[in-house]
């Protein structure tokens, strides 16, 4: 009998490009970092938020966990469309004059997307619950604010992005240090 190969987890790849992106673009939402910064987070959305994420997620397919599968290669798809949206409306290769509030209706419906992935981690761990609650309630405040034109909501929308970050990242150094030691040394909260 062959010796089965043991695959890592390409959790913590994808959480890791998902908060680091997160955390940065919400620090701007939020009116932390000056709106000029998004010029440092599209190549970061693009090669760590988005190509990093779509990894994980082709990995995540090949050890049959079709709820990071899903997750992975739809939010690094997300990063992409971002990135090309606002470097190509930026230079002028997309006019987006006359989208009006297009950007924010697809925020919502990412929100929804990220809605009902929440309910997948009823059975998943404690922190991807609370990542996938504060991402949905994030993609609303974002794309209610676009909608209506309140600020308010889409800074808000930028602080519980920093938290919906922050919380991913925390999972990734936990799913990392619990798999190098062996045990569980870092929580994440059974669910189930």
């Amino acid at each position: 009998m062959a010796d089965e190969v043991k695959l890592g987890n390409p959790a913590p790849l994808g959480l890791i490009g998902f908060g680091l992106t997160t955390v940065i673009l919400s620090l701007i939402n939020a009116g932390m970092l000056p709106a000029a910064g998004i010029a440092v987070v599209l190549p970061l959305a693009f090669a760590f938020g988005g190509l990093t994420q779509m990894i994980a997620g082709v990995l995540e397919f090949r050890t049959g966990n079709t709820f990071g599968m899903v997750a992975f290669l739809s939010y690094g798809a997300f990063w992409w469309w971002f990135c090309f949206l606002v470097w190509l409306g930026g230079n002028h290769l997309l006019d987006l004059s006359q989208a009006g509030t297009t950007i924010g209706a697809t925020l919502v419906g990412w929100g929804v997307f990220t809605l009902y992935m929440w309910i997948g981690t009823f059975r998943l761990t404690n922190a991807l619950w609370w990542i996938f609650l504060t991402l949905w309630v994030t993609f609303f405040l974002l794309g209610f604010g676009d909608l209506f034109g309140a600020a308010g909501l889409k800074i808000a929308g930028g602080w519980l992005g920093l938290v919906c970050g922050l919380l991913a990242i925390y999972t990734s150094f936990a799913t990392v240090t619990n798999a190098t030691f062996g045990q569980t040394v870092v929580p994440v909260g059974p669910r189930a």
